[in-house]
């Protein structure tokens, strides 16, 4: 079996059209969400309502927690502030509710989902480096912990003494004594230096991991943000990945 999980869409419905497309040529079974539907991209009524339709697993992130006035936006950074209060003018009251029926986490057979750190999930922690993801390893049962949050995809896997290793690559094999924190990376707003969507296949038979990468409508996304008025830098950073 085949499963898709993808993150922090962040509004940007042409990216997520897309994604959808990959993941069904791709023959997954079913789709996972891990949060952050909205924020930075215009399109968050649009995305809400296809993440609605076609996740299985529907996961809140720090973006729509914040959406829902559930948390000051001034926990945010100036941009980020911005784009949320757009946002919270502009998403209808169905979506509102969609938002308020997201989990903060979930569990998926032998797996564990989370929008940013498996220990407190709504103290929205980033998982970048070694000692950050290290402790959180026991935090969750089961071998893999799913996250998104930074938007970038990443690889944390513990041998069986403990010691803890990042890695960053393509497509890989779990092995069955280990265990991971693997964030999926972005679709809506990709942060590697690569501005192709990204989200994870994950063939649970073979324990086989792959990132995939997809092209979409960048000009066509920043047109809608233009119009909007949401700040250059938000913009720009689409087409360079950052």
């Amino acid at each position: 079996m085949k499963i898709a999980l993808i993150s922090d869409v962040h509004g940007n419905l042409e990216a997520l059209e897309k994604v959808l497309r990959d993941i069904e040529k791709e023959g997954a079974e079913k789709i996972h969400f891990l949060g952050d539907a909205v924020g930075y991209g215009c399109d968050p009524d649009e995305c809400v309502q296809l993440i609605k339709s076609h996740c299985e697993i529907k996961l809140m992130g720090n973006h729509d927690y914040a959406a829902m006035g559930l948390e000051s936006i001034e926990s945010f950074n100036q941009l980020a502030q911005t784009s949320i209060g757009w946002t919270q003018e502009k998403i209808s009251k169905k979506t509102m509710s969609t938002l308020a029926d997201l989990e903060l986490d979930a569990d998926f057979l032998d797996f564990h989902l989370v929008h940013a750190s498996p220990s407190d999930p709504i103290a929205w922690q980033y998982l970048l480096n070694v000692s950050q993801a290290g402790p959180e390893f026991d935090h969750f049962n089961g071998s893999i912990c799913f996250v998104g949050h930074s938007h970038l995809p990443t690889i944390f896997t513990q041998d069986n003494e403990g010691a803890v290793m990042k890695s960053i690559k393509d497509s890989w094999e779990c092995a069955p004594d280990r265990k991971y924190i693997i964030n999926i990376g972005s679709v809506g707003q990709p942060r590697d230096n690569d501005p192709r969507a990204c989200y994870l296949i994950a063939d649970i038979d073979a324990r086989r991991m792959t990132y995939r990468r997809v092209e979409y409508d960048i000009k066509r996304t920043q047109e809608k943000m233009k119009k909007a008025k949401m700040p250059d830098f938000l913009i720009e950073r689409l087409a360079a990945g950052l």
